[in-house]
């Protein structure tokens, strides 16, 4: 089977209906499909105005990092209470949409359109002028970070090609 097809990559912008449902982009819904799930699993970005998102393997992700503290911590807690406290389990309808509660749009600042945006094994959903700003800033970042990675290359002889 194709890499591509077990990773969530692009972006898409969608409108909510009337009833406040949107549809998961098809390609994101192969992603779940794959990892066994008809479900997604959300909660509010703890740095950002966006939703998480995702299916099996970012649970595992999350379950993997809540493992690295020894039980009953101050810092296991707090994890699982940011985590598992604010997370929310989206049932796909059979058109392929979710409908997400207000408190997650909310928090990402949804109102009639989203934008589903592929970060490999996960995805977020941004409100879609959040998520162009955010595209703009990380765009400039990674220019500025190709520049400089392109300089100590030319410096260094021994990252030359041959």
């Amino acid at each position: 089977m194709e890499r591509s097809l077990d990773r969530f990559f692009s972006h898409f912008i969608l409108r909510l209906d009337s009833k406040g449902r949107i549809s998961v982009p098809a390609s994101f819904r192969a992603v779940l499909a794959q990892e066994g799930g008809e479900a997604l699993f959300c909660y509010p970005a703890l740095d950002r105005p966006a939703v998480e998102a995702g299916g099996r393997a970012l649970m595992a992700e999350i379950e993997d990092l809540i493992g690295r503290f020894p039980p009953f911590s101050d810092e296991r807690e707090q994890f699982a209470t940011a985590l598992y406290g604010t997370s929310e389990t989206l049932k796909i309808d059979t058109e392929g949409r979710v409908t997400l509660s207000e408190q997650l749009k909310d928090h990402a600042g949804i109102m009639d359109a989203a934008a589903f945006v592929g970060l490999g094994h996960k995805f977020q959903i941004w409100a879609p002028d959040r998520f162009s700003a955010r595209l703009s800033e990380a765009t400039g970042k990674m220019r500025a970070l190709r520049k400089r990675l392109g300089a100590e290359r030319a410096v260094d002889p021994q990252g030359a090609r041959e």
